[in-house]
């Protein structure tokens, strides 16, 4: 799959343009269970949501010998097909960011927001949204944490440490979704219906489908809506900096995890889209993460 392929996929997804969920009229006064309304609607546990990624080293890329759906885009190099990358401790977020979390930034910050996202219920991960309006969300939540008397200890320590609120990058995503020995999918190497929400209609609420099986506990890293990341879309190996380099506008954006309206084959861990940063459609959504970066 060539990066003019997987921007053809994002494209396609835009068609998608229909609201879905319950309008939501005050997030401020809204009450979801298992989140915090004191604290812009994140997680209620003491890290606020975000799970940590022992450091280490996993397995990158795909092969097409055990993986049926490998893309050319998941090739590591010309002479092998995976590699294996070593990362330090960082720690993601359980659940994409929802739609009462980024209507909480849209409220305190007058930011303009796509009319679509009206329509879609609270406790579904946003959509509708660009990579632009996801480093904007992060960027104002570091902010908002780094202020706030309310912050679990556990976490503001992170944020003293030097650790900061980020689109993961796509080596960060793929760790978290497969686990250091590369399996397909964040639950083993089969395809499993029950375990993700992917071939169907719509978005689920976040982690409203159990899976013990997955890696860390993470929620959703197959399916529901395609999750952004700041690495640019560029061939492997993946390069560490990527991510800092200084890219022309028209540069594409790695998208991953697939989302409600694909099949199994494009909701593997290893599953890399593109994307412009400017397109948004009901498919497309973010989690973040906490990164040295």
């Amino acid at each position: 799959l060539t990066a003019l392929a997987a921007f053809w996929m994002a494209r396609e997804s835009s068609r998608l343009d229909e609201p879905r969920g319950t309008p939501v009229e005050s997030i401020a006064d809204l009450s979801l269970p298992g989140f915090r309304a004191d604290l812009f609607q994140l997680p209620d546990d003491e890290m606020l949501g975000f799970v940590e990624i022992p450091a280490g080293d996993f397995i990158m890329g795909s092969n097409p010998a055990f993986d049926r759906f490998a893309f050319e885009n998941e090739r590591w190099s010309m002479d092998q097909r995976q590699g294996t990358l070593e990362l330090p401790t960082y720690y993601m977020a359980r659940f994409e960011v929802t739609v009462a979390q980024y209507r909480v930034f849209l409220a305190q910050t007058g930011r303009s927001a796509d009319e679509r996202i009206a329509g879609l219920a609270p406790d579904h991960p946003v959509a509708f949204i660009t990579w632009t309006d996801a480093l904007a969300y992060s960027s104002w939540l570091e902010s908002r944490l780094r202020e706030s008397a309310l912050v679990p200890e556990p976490l503001k320590a992170l944020l003293a440490e030097g650790f900061h609120v980020v689109l993961p990058n796509e080596a960060e995503w793929e760790k978290a979704a497969r686990g250091h020995d590369g399996e397909l999918y964040p639950w083993g190497n089969r395809p499993r219906r029950e375990l993700a929400n992917f071939s169907s209609a719509g978005t689920v609420p976040v982690g409203s489908i159990s899976c013990e099986q997955c890696r860390y506990g993470l929620s959703d890293m197959s399916g529901n809506v395609w999750e952004l990341t700041r690495s640019p879309f560029q061939n492997y190996p993946y390069d560490p900096y990527d991510d800092h380099l200084d890219l022309s506008a028209d540069a594409l954006w790695v998208m991953r995890g697939g989302s409600f309206l694909d099949g199994e084959g494009n909701v593997r861990g290893a599953i890399r889209g593109g994307v412009d940063p400017g397109v948004r459609n009901a498919t497309i959504g973010f989690r973040l993460a906490l990164s040295r970066i």
